[in-house]
């Protein structure tokens, strides 16, 4: 399995465990365990020119996602995409939430992939598949 991590962010980032549920992710989707993702961890400035630049909304975002490939049958090894996240977004996410910095991160890396692969958020239906597969693989990806 195949997964870029940059850390541009000054934060410090569980890359181990990010990268084992990105991981999990692709294995969980039934996607070829050798798809690559490239993730990236931003600080609010950067992310918030390219919230501008590819979204065109002002501020800063939580994540982003840039698809790039789709594998056309199963088996196939692609290029999946770019997540990119801002971890003091998350972190301001997560005192709201109630839950870790960690967890935050988890969710929208979660997110991020879902995105690539194609799930959205625009209609309150769309909405209630991706957010429930997105705490399932989290969820799931904890017990292993």
């Amino acid at each position: 399995m195949t997964v870029e991590l940059v850390n541009r962010s000054g934060a410090l980032i569980p890359e181990k465990e990010i990268t084992s549920l990105i991981n999990y992710g692709i294995t969980y989707m039934e996607l070829n365990p050798e798809c690559e993702v490239s993730m990236s961890f931003i600080d609010v400035q950067e992310m918030e020119e390219l919230h501008i630049k590819w979204m065109q909304e002002d501020g800063p975002t939580d994540v982003l996602s840039f698809p790039m490939d789709m594998p056309e049958k199963k088996g196939d090894v692609v290029t999946l995409g770019d997540i990119v996240i801002a971890p003091a977004v998350a972190a301001a996410q997560a005192a709201r939430a109630g839950h870790s910095s960690e967890q935050e991160m988890y969710i929208l890396a979660t997110h991020g992939l879902l995105h690539i692969l194609g799930y959205d958020h625009a209609d309150k239906d769309e909405e209630k598949v991706m957010f429930a597969l997105q705490e399932k693989i989290v969820e799931e990806w904890k017990k292993q």
